[in-house]
C-alpha cells in the first residue's frame, strides 16, 4: 500500500494528529517547534500557530479551542484565524523532577482527558513518568493512575471504552498493556501485557483504535505502522517512506484514511528526504470518530473554554 505525503511539514517531531469532522481538517502538533497546525482537506490551506511551551498532546473541545498538555500543565488553547493562539493554564502538574513534560494523550469514549508525563532527555531513562487524568470539574490536583514509566505512549481505547491501551516506547521497555477500565468512573485496573514490541520491528510509538476494535501502532525507527487484534495478534504492517512515524490517526470524510505524522531528526536524511512529514494510507478499514473533551461542572471553565 503507497503511503501518500499530504503535506512536507519537516516537522522535528510531528505528533498528535486528531480528524475535526466539524471542519474536515487534520489537526496536529510538532513538539520542540511549539506549534498547533491544521490542513483543511476542503480547500488543502495549512495553517500553524505558536504556543508558550512545547505542546505535545490536544483534544477538541468541540467549539474550535483545545485542550492542550504542554511542559507544566494542561491549558486551554484557541487558535485564531489571524494565526494568534490564545492559552489559558487550566491545571499545573506536580512533575517528579524538573525538565519534564506531557507527552501522548487523548479523551476516553466519554470525553475524560488521559495524558503521560516524561523526562526531557530519553537518554537518561528515568522511570519518573506518569498517566493522569483530567475532568472539567476536577478541582484536585491531578493524580497518576500509572507510575514508573520512561515515555508514555501508545493511548488508546476500544470501540465500547472498556480497555484503555498504554505502551512505553522506550528502547529499555517497548511493550504495550492493556486495562479493563470502568467507563462509569474512568478507572483503569487489571494491567496485563498486550504485545511486546520487542519481538516486532520499530518501538511503539503513537496509536489508534479502529472500528473492529483492532489497535494500531506506529514502529518507530522501523517505518512501519502495525495492526494487532484485540487478542494481540498482528493483523498487518504497513510501510512508511520515513523511518521514524510517530503516531497515527483516522480521518477523512468516510473515517476511512490513516494519517500519520512523523519525526525528522538530524543528520543524513538522503534515504528519507520527506522525514518530517504528514502521510495517508488507506488501509480499507474505517476508524471511530475522536471524541471531544466534555464540559461539565464549573461555570468559570466553561467561559475559559
Amino acid at each position: 500500500m503507497q503511503a501518500e505525503l499530504i503535506f512536507d511539514a519537516r516537522n522535528a517531531t510531528g505528533e498528535c494528529p486528531v480528524w475535526n469532522v466539524r471542519e474536515q481538517a487534520l489537526y496536529w502538533v510538532d513538539i520542540p517547534a511549539r506549534t498547533l497546525n491544521s490542513l483543511s482537506l476542503t480547500d488543502h490551506r495549512v495553517r500553524s500557530w505558536e504556543a508558550p511551551q512545547m505542546l505535545a498532546c490536544i483534544a477538541s473541545c468541540g467549539d474550535g479551542s483545545w485542550l492542550a498538555g504542554m511542559e507544566n500543565g494542561l491549558f486551554h488553547v484557541r487558535p485564531a484565524p489571524d494565526g494568534t493562539l490564545t492559552s489559558h493554564l487550566l491545571i499545573d502538574v506536580a512533575h517528579a523532577r524538573v525538565n519534564m513534560r506531557f507527552n501522548d494523550g487523548r479523551c476516553d469514549r466519554q470525553g475524560r482527558f488521559w495524558a503521560g508525563t516524561m523526562f526531557m532527555d530519553m537518554a537518561e531513562a528515568s522511570s519518573v513518568g506518569a498517566l493522569y487524568r483530567y475532568t472539567a470539574d476536577q478541582h484536585e490536583p491531578l493524580t497518576a493512575y500509572v507510575s514508573d514509566m520512561i515515555v508514555p505512549n501508545g493511548l488508546a481505547f476500544s470501540p465500547d471504552g472498556d480497555i484503555m491501551y498504554l505502551s512505553d516506547s522506550h528502547p529499555l521497555v517497548q511493550k504495550i498493556w492493556a486495562f479493563d477500565y470502568d467507563v462509569a468512573t474512568g478507572t483503569p485496573h487489571h494491567r496485563r501485557l498486550f504485545v511486546d514490541m520487542q519481538q516486532f520491528p520499530g518501538r511503539p510509538d503513537g496509536a489508534a483504535v479502529d472500528a473492529d476494535g483492532c489497535y494500531w501502532i506506529c514502529g518507530n525507527d522501523e517505518g512501519l505502522i502495525h495492526r494487532f487484534t484485540p487478542a494481540g495478534k498482528l493483523d498487518r504492517s504497513l510501510k512508511v517512506p520515513v523511518r521514524k512515524p510517530s503516531m497515527c490517526a483516522f480521518g477523512g470524510r468516510d473515517l476511512d484514511t490513516l494519517f500519520v505524522t512523523s519525526i525528522r531528526p538530524g543528520g543524513d536524511l538522503s534515504n528519507q528526504p520527506l522525514a518530517g512529514g504528514v502521510f495517508a494510507l488507506r488501509p480499507g478499514i474505517t476508524g471511530l470518530e475522536e471524541p471531544i473533551f466534555a464540559l461539565s461542572g464549573r461555570d468559570e471553565l466553561r467561559n475559559n473554554m
